[in-house]
């Protein structure tokens, strides 16, 4: 081969080099531009916060941490106090609990916050008192209604009641029949993320089941929602539901089901405060924590457990 013609052989080469780099620059920032990260959420749940245990000082650590996380959004998952639901509570402590949320959240006042209704947090022994029941709940929260939706930055969000008057972990006709217009009016555009306190469905009620339990299983309302399949046929008719948190369980789970993915995110009490399976809040090995999970442009996520008393 004559040097002229080695030079023009490589020169084409060279140039198809070029070009090819210049091809795969280009398709990385078109990849770069479809998957944008839009929103980093910091969810909690199960604080059960209350004076003992030292619960408030350790509840700010974690508030501390997840500042410097440096969240777009907190999400509360229900059960935020210890528990106003038993007979023998008083109006005096279930304001203790309370002003112990609002001294902790001092931490994260600048950090928009989101809440749903957990089982522990309505008082039933006070009727017709300002912080009797559901209302009270939502007085001290701070929301306008037990369930509601909203949007942030291209994704949609679903705050769910999942305490039914009769059978707790499901939603009754009213806020059934809004859920299913707010999916189908909000959902076919918008990536869309919903949180209940109870699970919508979880394997955690195989492995939080009785010594003595022996399948066949029976999950109650309390691990799946009782009215999960309906759940699901909405799910499949709109492909833009992408995640579906919740709590209650104190137990860490994934589950994913016909592209849903379904997170059970421990409890940031763990043990309710108190020394569990290692001495040290754990219950049945899932230790305090919260989950952080980064949103994208292009409807996909990630998300990781931190565990914030371990080192």
């Amino acid at each position: 081969m004559k040097r002229r013609d080695l030079i023009k052989s490589l020169g084409v080469a060279a140039g198809t080099i070029a070009l090819s780099n210049v091809a795969a620059s280009e398709a990385v920032s078109s990849v770069t531009e479809k998957k944008k990260r839009v929103l980093k959420i910091a969810h909690i749940t199960d604080v059960h916060i209350r004076p003992e245990y030292n619960a408030v000082a350790r509840f700010k650590k974690c508030l501390e941490m997840i500042k410097k996380d440096k969240v777009d959004l907190i999400l509360n998952g229900g059960d935020t106090i210890y528990a106003a639901d038993y007979e023998n509570i008083t109006k005096d402590r279930v304001e203790q609990q309370w002003a112990c949320w609002k001294e902790s959240i001092t931490v994260v006042k600048d950090i928009p916050m989101h809440h749903v209704l957990g089982n522990h947090d309505m008082w039933w022994q006070g009727k017709g008192d300002e912080l009797y029941g559901k209302p009270g709940v939502i007085k001290m929260l701070g929301i306008k209604n037990n369930y509601y939706s909203f949007d942030q930055n291209g994704w949609h969000f679903i705050m769910l009641d999942s305490n039914h008057p009769t059978s707790p972990g499901m939603l009754d006709d009213e806020q059934w029949n809004w859920f299913v217009q707010d999916v189908q009016k909000n959902s076919q555009d918008k990536p869309t993320l919903i949180m209940s306190h109870y699970p919508l469905l979880s394997c955690t009620g195989i492995t939080d089941s009785k010594p003595e339990a022996r399948g066949p299983f029976k999950i109650g309302g309390s691990y799946n929602h009782l009215d999960i399949m309906k759940f699901i046929e909405v799910f499949n008719k709109n492909k833009n539901i992408k995640i579906c948190l919740s709590g209650h369980i104190h137990l860490l789970d994934k589950v994913w089901y016909n592209d849903v993915t379904y997170l059970c995110n421990g409890a940031t009490s763990g043990f309710w405060w108190e020394p569990g399976d290692d001495g040290k809040s754990a219950y049945k090995q899932t230790v305090p924590g919260y989950a952080l999970l980064n949103l994208y442009s292009d409807g996909s996520f990630d998300h990781d457990y931190i565990k914030y008393e371990r080192v």
